[in-house]
Formats: C-alpha cells, structure tokens, sequence
C-alpha cells in the first residue's frame, strides 16, 4: 500500500542535537573534499584528463572537488545507452519505477545532513536553506512516485454499446536534463525523478558549479535499484555540449531551469529537426523572475516587513522566486521600508560551514560582480536605505541591500539581479499597485499583504504570475502545495511539484476496440 504523500519536514537547528548533528556532518563532508569525481554513462565510471573544479563560495580557496567532463563524443556515447536502456525501462510498471524513487528518498532521509552539508560547502547554503533544498529533494522523490501510480490508471472515456475506449500515457524516450547551481540538490532531483519515473531515460547535465552534489544524487539512485543507462552524468562546459544535448536527433525533450537568454536559444534550437529526427522536441523550461511584494494600506506591517525581508535576503537572494521588488502603498510606505530595515539588521553574513548564519557568499565571482554592478546602478536609480557592502577578499559576499524611492522603470525594478538586492518605490492606489507589479515581462511568483478581501479577490486574478501568495513571502514553494512555475518570460508554467508536471514526459494515447 502506498501511504499518501506527506511532506518532509524541516530540521529544528534550535534543537542542540540537531545544531550538533549538522556539524558531525559538516566534518564528516569536510574529510572528503577534493575528490575526482566521474562522468556515469551505462553506469560505468569514466575519469577524463579535463575536470570542472567547483569551491566552497563562502571560502574560494576550498576545492570541493574535481568533476570530469564530458566531450561530444561521451555525449553520443551516452545517448546511444539511454537509447538502449529506454527499450526495457519504458516496460517497467509504474509501481516497480515509483519504488525506486521511494527507496532513494529513504535512503536519502537516512543521510539527510550530509546531503545538506554538501551543499554547504558547494552552493554556499546556509543550514536552514541547506536542509529545505534536501528535503525539497525529497519531496520530489516521493510526491511523482505517488502521481505516476495515478496517471497510470489512465483517464476515462466515454464507451458505446459496440466499442471499447481507453485514454492512458507512454513515455517520450531519452531526453536532457539541465539544472541550475541554486537548488542543487532539489531541482537536479525533481528534473531527473519526473522524466524517470514516467519512463523515459536521462542525460545530466548538472551546472558547473555544483557537479558534486549532483554526482551524489546519482550515486544514490544507482543505490536504489535504477539500470545501467536509465540516467547518464554527462558535466561539461556548456559551450562544448550544451548546444549538442540539444541538438541531437535523439533528444526527445529538454528540461531546463536556468536564464532568459539560455531558455530562449533552448527553445530555438529544439525547434530544428535534425537529420534522422523523426519527432518533435519538447522544451520544460523555468527561466527566472522579476517578482515582488504588494503592500496595501490596509495590512499587517509587521508581517509586511518580515515577508519582504526574508523573500529578499534567503539563499543571498539566489532564488528566481525571491522579492526583488516592494510595491507599497503611500499610506504605509515609510513604516513598511522602516520596519524592513529593522528585520534585516538581524541577518548574520558568514561562512556555513563555520557557523549557522542567515546569509552566505554568492555563488561565484560573475555573480559577485554583476550584483556589485547593480548595487550601483541602483544608487544612480534611487537611494540607497541600507547595506551595500560587498567583499571578495576570501568569499563572494554581498551583504543584504535595500533601495528606496526606484522609478518603476528602472533596472533594478525590472532586470533580474539573482542576488541580496530589493527595490522599493510606492504606489498611490490599489490600482497603481496592481500596474507596478505586472509591468515586467517576468510572471513568476508574487505577494499581496492585505486585509482588504476585495483587492485580494482582484489580485486573485489581474496580478499575473503563476505562483501568488496572500500575506505571506514570495520564496518557499513546498511541493505538492505549491505547484511551481510561472507565467510570461518565466517559462513554460509547466508546475513542478504539481498534478500536471508528469505529464510533460509522456504522450497520451487513445485506442478504440470495435465488438
């Protein structure tokens, strides 16, 4: 009997054992830094002589470890074993795949700190940030092994007296995975569990910054009982094989989380049949966002204030679900921008596996220096209200930053910054607050902090973004709550973590049986 999904919970770091236990981890992780780590194609090990290196953010000297990368060539050789491995994965029952996602989440749970202290170390979380991408990771194990078993009954058709109807789903074939650096253990597991679970087989292609985690997520489901070929580790630079992943004739769908412009060329190049091509390309794709608190005059400042501080500054800002942007009204707006400031003088910026702070490093130096060119951008576009500081002598960290009295046209109100960074700018009606929040070409997440039910029931519909949230923070979607994916630039609304996701990995299938 498979038991509901259930959430996976997080770790109480004011529980001394607990605060305790994350640093046996975070030593037991310590004493495996600076390995060689392989390409997996057809679940054999391949070592190359050209290797990523990835480093600890918060200490830019730590190497965490070597990944090798892969070539066009291991590309085809990869592709060439998930074509196989599709021929007798694709005949798996759904029960016997979604047991495979369940052991791994087991075995993951088991060891849920270590995972979490490698990503510590390589993605520069902070604990609490650390344990939720971990739990997230699981989550998404468990939540699309429950709905495969639920597609998998297919969906009922209307009979007549002489004919039999059904309506069920078959895999697509192999297809490419492209996470992101910022949820490296979370997003690299959900973009790899969906397409295998619903029988299609992987190419990994994991960022740059965080092959390490990623490798490990791998590890784990070859633990569990996954075949040769079903998933293939193929890190790379992305100028070498991006392109080629995508391109290749093989490739029956990409899912992709990552930038606009790389999202956009995706979609380009899928849209090419390549030579022995016989099928359409599908693209998945989440591309980022621009989003942003609403505050009314008639709210709860306080929850105002603490919403618009810890969607700001968790994870550094590094998350495309995070409050780049407060739209307050006129009323309230001297009292909301105070009492933010209030909240995030609190936040402590450190290294995490040191100590437990709120906030580390960002992820690398092109990050640190394209936040630092908006911080002063942003004081020619406003004034600076507090923060501000950057420094990479030893890590890449920019401290919390808040920005007043912004033109709604301005750059930091409407391009991406992925970074510690909100604007603030005020508005003088519902309405204004309505056009403010929907005039970026991004529609991912929001917020509105009011008591007034009839704005809210208007927001309900003329904000437009794909994940809206009612007096609470923009961040911290939960799978199987928050079905995830935005509107416009955003991407394809696919809905991760949802009822519909799986059902981008699979074609629908009627047949009709004559009596």
């Amino acid at each position: 009997m498979v038991l509901p999904f259930k959430h996976e919970p997080f770790t109480n770091f004011k529980d001394d054992q607990n605060r305790q236990d994350y640093k046996d981890a975070l030593e037991k992780v310590k004493g495996q830094l600076g390995q060689d780590y392989p390409l997996v194609i057809n679940g054999e090990r391949i070592y190359t002589d050209n290797k990523i290196t990835s480093y600890n953010p918060s200490n830019k000297e730590e190497v965490i470890g070597h990944s090798s990368m892969a070539t066009k060539e291991h590309v085809d050789q990869a592709m060439e074993a998930a074509n196989e491995a599709f021929k007798e994965w694709r005949t798996w029952s759904a029960q016997a795949r979604a047991e495979i996602m369940f052991r791994a989440a087991n075995l993951i749970r088991r060891r849920k700190h270590e995972f979490s202290a490698w990503l510590s170390y390589e993605a520069g979380k902070p604990w609490g940030q650390a344990d939720g991408d971990t739990a997230e990771g699981i989550d998404f194990l468990e939540y699309y092994g429950r709905q495969i078993l639920e597609l998998d009954k297919g969906k009922p058709l209307a009979d007549r007296p002489f004919e039999n109807n059904s309506y069920f789903y078959q895999p697509l074939g192999p297809g490419v995975t492209i996470p992101p650096w910022n949820f490296a253990f979370a997003i690299v597991a959900g973009t790899v569990a969906a397409p295998i679970v619903t029988g299609n087989t992987v190419l990994l292609k994991p960022s740059e910054n965080t092959p390490v985690i990623a490798y490990k997520l791998v590890e784990v489901l070859e633990e569990a009982g996954l075949p040769k070929g079903v998933l293939n580790f193929v890190p790379g630079d992305p100028a070498e094989i991006g392109d080629y992943l995508v391109d290749h004739k093989d490739t029956h769908w990409i899912n992709f989380t990552g930038s606009v412009p790389t999202g956009q060329r995706i979609f380009e190049r899928a849209a090419v049949r390549q030579k022995g091509q016989n099928h359409i390309k599908r693209v998945i794709a989440e591309m980022g966002g621009k989003d942003t608190i609403i505050v009314d005059n008639d709210s709860d400042l306080d929850l105002a204030a603490h919403s618009i501080a810890h969607s700001a500054f968790g994870f550094s800002g590094q998350k495309c679900s995070a409050c780049s942007r407060a739209i307050v009204h006129e009323d309230v707006y001297d009292e909301v921008l105070e009492k933010t400031i209030e909240y995030t003088k609190e936040f402590s910026v450190g290294n995490p596996v040191e100590e437990d702070v709120y906030m580390a490093a960002v992820v690398n130096q092109k990050q640190f220096d394209k936040i630092k060119d908006y911080i002063e951008i942003g004081k020619k576009e406003g004034e600076l209200a507090y923060g501000g500081e950057t420094d990479d002598s030893k890590g890449f960290f920019v401290h919390p930053t808040i920005f007043k009295d912004v033109d709604p046209e301005g750059r930091i109100m409407q391009e991406e910054i992925f970074g510690p960074v909100v604007a603030f700018t005020k508005a003088k009606d519902f309405d204004e607050l309505l056009d403010i929040a929907n005039n970026t070409e991004y529609g991912l997440t929001g917020a509105v902090i009011s008591n007034n039910r009839a704005h809210l029931n208007r927001a309900r519909h003329e904000f437009h973004v794909g994940n809206l949230y009612f007096n609470r923070g923009c961040t911290a979607a939960i799978v199987g709550y928050h079905p995830f994916g935005g509107f416009k630039m955003s991407g394809t609304d696919s809905k991760a973590g949802g009822p519909d996701y799986l059902v981008n990995f699979l074609n629908a299938k009627s047949v009709s049986e004559m009596f």
